[in-house]
């Protein structure tokens, strides 16, 4: 070989090895999008920390763009088709917008199941997963779900302290098991996205909701409500399910190294400090209402009694109804209960 074709086949062979560089190290761009404006807790505190580790674990390869307050377009509710349509690659939405779509995911919903340790709930959804809920999110590949610190019940006017006080009373919830809590409870549900809650308060449209406290310093409850209420020993009315999920296409079209980059983000240890992080984000909302000078009412047990009776049908109803085919929901809500129990910390 002559010194010109020698130094030629040096130069194909480094922009060969140079293009194969190059091709390991693709980058990866996904859109994430959500309901809740940037400064909600949800994306601080979680969306953000969880985005920032997967694209440590990538090397950098990998980089996540977050879209607040719907800003891809649609409304919440269209979240979970956006993901399965591919029009977006990653969702953070609740559950219960596509009423009956996860029904085996909502055993976490019901009241009873889970009272109000977040992290445990979110360790036995965790358990729970690959057997027995997997299944509900066909078209998705879930990075983690999760509930909130439980559905407080926030009021304008309403002091509540017996089941009488809600006769009629018009409350919102954004699920199909709120739903039943709400009727079990002598009131009526009236569903609607969380970001449409504060001028329906405003409006007199609901007297009140089923929400957390975390999410009162977002969209500013404080100023819409005078009583935040919760059971005997902070026990909630029920609960809400929420998942980060990707489109299947696009995690199937992943490399390995990737993906695993997702999976050592999306881990069991990650599902418990989600609970954590709900369960500070929580505390610190309803210091937020009681520093405004909202009441803050926890029911006494005696009081707290009344409404548990009247709940726990809703958790038969639910059995009833998910019934069927392959899914056996007395068998679900036992192994939950277990499993929260389990979870819980000393």
């Amino acid at each position: 070989m002559n010194r010109r074709n020698f130094f030629g086949a040096l130069t194909v062979a480094a922009s060969t090895l140079a293009l194969a560089s190059a091709a390991l190290a693709e980058d990866y761009t996904f859109r994430l999008h959500h309901m809740l404006g940037q400064q909600a807790p949800a994306q601080t505190k979680m969306l953000e920390p969880w985005a920032k580790a997967v694209e440590e674990n990538s090397g950098g390869r990998v980089k996540i763009e977050i879209f607040p307050s719907m800003t891809l377009g649609g409304r919440p509710p269209e979240l979970v088709q956006q993901a399965r349509d591919g029009i977006v690659d990653l969702i953070w939405t609740v559950n219960g917008y596509t009423p009956g779509l996860f029904p085996r995911t909502e055993v976490m919903e019901l009241p009873t199941v889970y009272r109000n340790d977040p992290k445990a709930a979110n360790l036995a959804l965790y358990d729970m997963f690959e057997d027995d809920l997997a299944q509900d999110y066909a078209g998705l590949e879930v990075m983690f779900l999760h509930v909130h610190a439980g559905q407080g019940l926030q009021t304008a006017d309403l002091d509540v302290t017996s089941l009488d006080d809600l006769a009629g009373a018009k409350l919102r919830i954004p699920t199909r098991t709120g739903a039943w809590v709400i009727e079990a409870l002598g009131a009526t549900p009236v569903a609607m996205p969380v970001p449409e809650l504060p001028p329906a308060l405003q409006k007199g449209v609901v007297a009140g909701a089923l929400i957390p406290w975390e999410i009162i310093p977002p969209l500013k409850i404080q100023d819409q409500t005078k009583y935040q209420i919760e059971m005997y020993e902070r026990e909630r009315f029920g609960n809400t399910t929420f998942q980060v999920s990707m489109n299947q296409a696009r995690w199937d079209g992943l490399p390995e190294d990737i993906q695993q980059a997702f999976r050592d983000a999306s881990g069991r240890d990650w599902w418990g400090q989600v609970g954590d992080i709900w369960r500070a984000s929580d505390d610190f909302g309803i210091k937020f209402a009681t520093d405004a000078g909202n009441t803050h009412r926890i029911l006494s047990e005696a009081e707290t009694q009344p409404f548990l009776d009247a709940m726990e049908p809703v958790v038969d109803r639910w059995i009833e109804e998910v019934t069927g085919g392959d899914i056996d929901g007395a068998a679900l809500v036992e192994k939950a209960r277990a499993l929260v129990t389990e979870n819980t910390a000393d």
